[in-house]
């Protein structure tokens, strides 16, 4: 049956339930969901079409919260999505360290009725198929939020992908577990709020995103830092199976860290019922979010909760029952976390044997400190490589391991800037406006950037267009990028110059991955 929908001086032709974008005006567009119609706005030029905050699931408000992401209710007429919805509940974000404004979500609104997704298209047909992005923010798992400037989609949109960026609840209300709230689930499990967020967003993209032109069939999830380990636990996480055939992980993944398990989590939910004053599940959906948010402290992120993670991420793969991914994945140069005054070369080298005992040699042969200033960087390299990089190459390792196509970077580009922001080199995140083609979010007076960043945009964006397209990074006009195998571990280095070459530290790194396969 075919309608037609007349209003504002548009015509909108809707198909066995699926819709092609029509104009209203001149720069809106709408199109059709499972949920009720939207409409969206357009870029500049009209040609980018933009929906942002569309509900993916119910508000996790009251009796919802901490419970799995529930369907939304259905609406009538057309929903306006022309702005982002709020970011989910955490503190005001203020710049600290390396990360000025542009990185940070907006300061309002935030608010626990986070659960809305963003896409951008250049698509104006249902039919046109193009490859799906569907991006991950990182935040440590208890900040973030898909309206970050330098996570904008149009520059993408515009080499072909259909960008999806989503929201996920984050800190206690998105991954505290509780005894009560595992019996209640009926999946014998609690505290994996956040990344059943994430499925249930992935799980709209499959059902709706051939309305905005994206093909369901071709989905990558990327992601950054707590979004890349993100990405990796969909990856490895049964719940996910079918739902993406591609991922980009950037400094983060799951290998080493000791990921809670669900009874240690339950112990934190019970200390936060405590600190709350609460003897119940109700009385703990009662209390105000911004006291949850002061007094519930303790959540670490993803849980081995037996359902969305039925092992450790490590354990998963090595059995070889994740889901299946062409992978691209990496880290930076200097994004090791290191604040406040380094230690001595004395007090660096009585803590290494402190901490590694008989291997303290070995680890001091990799991270040296001779002299202060010697132990002064091994500690930021250190920090860099068991933090992000250790990470990243073992799932790399295990990807070639398991014969799975894998793309491996190094991101060296120490951005220009001025002040205390100069200190920070290639720092955690700074990759991700090169990425995805958003320089012009940067503030140029803080950043001074030059052409040799403009190109590397251009080029690292090239690629992960190439990437969520293909499965392979490379095309015309760029430098070749060799697939990673665990006999020549070739590496793409993407800074002042973009070339391919050996990865340098991989003897720290398969040190560091020694120590951690250690029962």
């Amino acid at each position: 049956m075919t309608t037609y929908l007349r209003t504002a001086g548009f015509v909108l032709l809707a198909l066995m339930g699926f819709t092609a974008f029509a104009p209203i005006g001149e720069t809106a567009r709408i199109t059709d969901t499972k949920d009720g119609l939207l409409s969206g706005t357009a870029s500049a030029d009209g040609k980018i079409s933009i929906f942002k905050g569309i509900p993916f699931a119910a508000p996790p408000v009251g009796n919802l919260r901490w419970k799995a992401p529930q369907p939304v209710v259905k609406w009538s007429g057309v929903r306006k999505c022309e702005q982002f919805a709020a970011s989910p509940m955490q503190g005001t974000p203020n710049p600290f360290g390396p990360w000025s404004a542009e990185y940070l979500i907006p300061k309002e609104p935030i608010s626990e009725d986070c659960l809305y997704l963003n896409v951008w298209t250049e698509a104006n047909s249902p039919t046109k198929k193009r490859p799906v992005l569907v991006w991950i923010y990182g935040g440590g798992f208890n900040s973030g939020g898909s309206g970050v400037p330098i996570y904008d989609g149009e520059a993408m949109a515009r080499k072909g992908i259909v960008f999806v960026s989503i929201n996920y609840r984050v800190g206690a209300f998105g991954f505290m577990a509780h005894p009560e709230l595992t019996k209640e689930s009926g999946n014998k499990g609690s505290g994996n709020y956040g990344l059943l967020d994430q499925i249930a967003a992935l799980r709209w993209v499959n059902y709706n995103i051939a309305g905005f032109g994206g093909d369901p069939a071709n989905v990558t999830i990327a992601g950054q830092s707590a979004g890349s380990m993100s990405v990796n636990c969909l990856v490895a996480s049964p719940l996910a199976k079918g739902l993406f055939n591609k991922a980009i992980g950037q400094s983060g993944a799951n290998f080493s860290r000791p990921r809670t398990t669900l009874p240690q989590a339950e112990e934190t939910g019970l200390s936060i019922m405590r600190a709350l004053g609460a003897s119940s599940l109700a009385e703990l959906r009662a209390k105000p979010a911004a006291e949850i948010l002061q007094k519930a402290q303790g959540t670490r992120g993803p849980v081995i909760d037996g359902y969305v993670l039925p092992k450790p991420v490590a354990t998963i793969f090595a059995e070889g029952k994740q889901n299946p991914v062409t992978l691209l994945t990496g880290w930076n140069e200097d994004e090791g976390m290191q604040f406040g005054t380094p230690k001595t070369a004395v007090e660096f080298q009585k803590q290494v044997e402190q901490q590694y005992n008989a291997d303290a040699a070995t680890y001091l042969k990799q991270y040296p400190a001779t002299s202060d200033e010697e132990a002064a960087r091994s500690q930021i390299d250190a920090s860099r490589d068991q933090s992000f990089g250790v990470q990243n190459y073992a799932w790399a390792t295990v990807q070639s391991k398991q014969g799975k196509p894998v793309y491996v970077y190094r991101f060296t580009r120490k951005l220009p800037a001025t002040g205390s922001y100069a200190t920070y080199g290639a720092f955690h995140t700074g990759e991700v406006a090169y990425a995805y083609d958003n320089l012009r979010f940067i503030d140029r007076q803080l950043r001074p950037l030059t052409a040799t960043d403009d190109e590397l945009a251009r080029q690292m964006s090239a690629y992960w267009a190439n990437f969520v397209k293909t499965g392979n990074p490379n095309g015309i006009g760029l430098p070749t990028w060799p697939a990673y195998t665990n006999s020549k571990k070739q590496m793409m280095v993407l800074g002042d110059e973009v070339q391919a070459k050996p990865l340098p530290d991989a003897a720290r790194l398969d040190f560091l991955l020694g120590l951690m396969s250690r029962p």
